[in-house]
């Protein structure tokens, strides 16, 4: 049997215990199943209370279950839910019995989303933005992620597609009439009218994207600087908990210790590396090499020093913001230093600041600074619709047809049209209609299981 022929179900809720748990099944037996656990057909979307009893007519569960069909569902199969107690050894006993069934089985991460896909309930973009949104951890990664689940961006790859459809069809025609001179003509300037417009506003698209596809993965700050200085103590300030080994013996930190944090809507991803120094430590100089790996990788480079012990900073791609600490034993005053006059300025390694990572001086202004370098380097995201690179690398593709389109336009109608045939295909690998079963595989089955 075809796995698409089988009926499926999964725990669509949070992980029990909890009050009341979501398990839906989707396929052609869902309401087979349905009616004999619940021992009636529920009336379709209308919650129904009944006792759900296994095939030897022993209870499970007192239950609310509610019957979808097809193709009114979000799978466009028929769907049922069933909503029970959130209890473990509930849900054992449910899945036991489903599992009892011919032709039902527990479903793959990203099944349920897949067959609303291949369904035509979504298309690959808003299936990409209901992954993004279910993996989101700050507000702006959510709502970029609604914007795409919304499909805007799936909206208006069809219609642009539409509209390629429409030059290539003009600039054909004018194909099938090559005998009448005056034809062409006529045919073809309308299409590459159609087509300027339409690259105009795909390019606007690509311009507004700006890094918004880099929010889905947030940004990187690696604390990095000799040993002894206080980066573990700056991490746990920034993380509000204790992430870090503090200790006055140096070389403490080994590893890398990374924590996620949510500053003002913006995912921050903040580095603790090995105290950089030479050492003979076989284990330290691992850490060192990994220290300096990561802060090579990094977006944004926080050196720190203390006033006693003034270092150098490594060189970095990334920009590199010097931090002072201990300023309450002596020197410069928290903030003293720092530039703000241009956000741009940000993007610099002329950033100093002063504070004291035991006690919390100038660690707001740090902070502070850091959401202002996230907003320039990341973007806000409002206006964007691009949210992978997957997208941007089909778009950008579609924009070259089109130019060459209207590059080789002159030197015959044949080639501009093959180059629109492109571009449509293009359009149709970014909504996922058409050649994308290389990539299929790789984007359902980074969903939860459920989805």
């Amino acid at each position: 049997m075809h796995p698409r022929e089988e009926t499926i179900f999964a725990l669509s809720s949070g992980r029990p215990p909890s009050a009341i748990s979501i398990v839906r099944l989707t396929g052609p037996l869902a309401g087979t199943v349905l009616a004999r656990l619940a021992g009636k057909m529920p009336a379709p979307r209308m919650a129904t209370h009944v006792t759900l009893r296994d095939p030897h007519q022993q209870p499970i569960d007192e239950a609310v279950v509610l019957w979808f069909p097809a193709p009114g569902s979000v799978t466009g199969e028929d769907v049922a839910e069933l909503h029970v107690h959130g209890g473990r050894a509930v849900l054992a006993a449910l899945f036991a019995v489903l599992s009892g069934f011919d032709c039902v089985r527990a479903a793959e991460p990203g099944e349920f989303t897949r067959r609303a896909f291949e369904n035509g309930k979504l298309d690959l973009t808003e299936a990409e933005g209901l992954d993004d949104l279910i993996h989101a951890d700050t507000d702006r990664q959510r709502r970029q992620a609604l914007r795409q689940l919304k499909g805007l961006l799936g909206d208006k790859a069809r219609r642009w597609r539409e509209q390629i459809i429409e030059a290539s069809a003009l600039i054909e025609a004018g194909l099938d009439f090559s005998d009448e001179a005056d034809v062409p003509a006529e045919l073809l300037a309308p299409a590459l009218a159609k087509i300027e417009t339409l690259l105009a506003e795909i390019d606007e698209v690509l311009a507004a994207q700006a890094r918004s596809e880099r929010l889905r993965e947030g940004l990187v700050v690696a604390i990095a600087g000799p040993p002894n200085v206080g980066k573990s103590t700056l991490i746990n300030q920034l993380a509000r908990r204790e992430v870090a080994i503090v200790s006055p013996y140096a070389g403490t930190t080994r590893d890398i210790i990374e924590v996620q944090l949510d500053l003002d809507g913006y995912p921050v991803t903040v580095i603790d590396t090995a105290g950089i120094r030479e050492t003979k430590d076989p284990v330290e100089q691992e850490g060192v090499r990994r220290a300096r790996a990561r802060a090579a990788e990094a977006d944004l480079v926080l050196w720190m020093n203390d006033p006693q012990q003034e270092s150098i900073p490594e060189q970095c791609s990334a920009p590199v913001w010097r931090v002072r600490n201990k300023v309450d034993l002596g020197g410069p005053g928290p903030g003293a230093g720092q530039s703000k006059e241009h956000v741009g300025a940000l993007r610099s390694d002329n950033i100093a600041f002063g504070i004291s990572a035991s006690r919390g001086d100038g660690i707001d202004e740090l902070i502070g600074a850091i959401v202002a370098f996230a907003k320039d380097y990341l973007g806000t995201g409002e206006g964007a619709l691009i949210g992978r690179e997957r997208q941007r690398k089909l778009l950008e593709q579609v924009a070259a047809s089109l130019r060459h389109s209207m590059a080789s336009a002159s030197d015959g109608e044949e080639l501009a049209a093959e180059d629109l045939r492109a571009a449509s295909y293009s359009l149709g690998r970014l909504l996922g209609r058409v050649d994308v079963d290389d990539i299929l595989d790789v984007i359902f089955r980074q969903f939860c299981i459920g989805k």
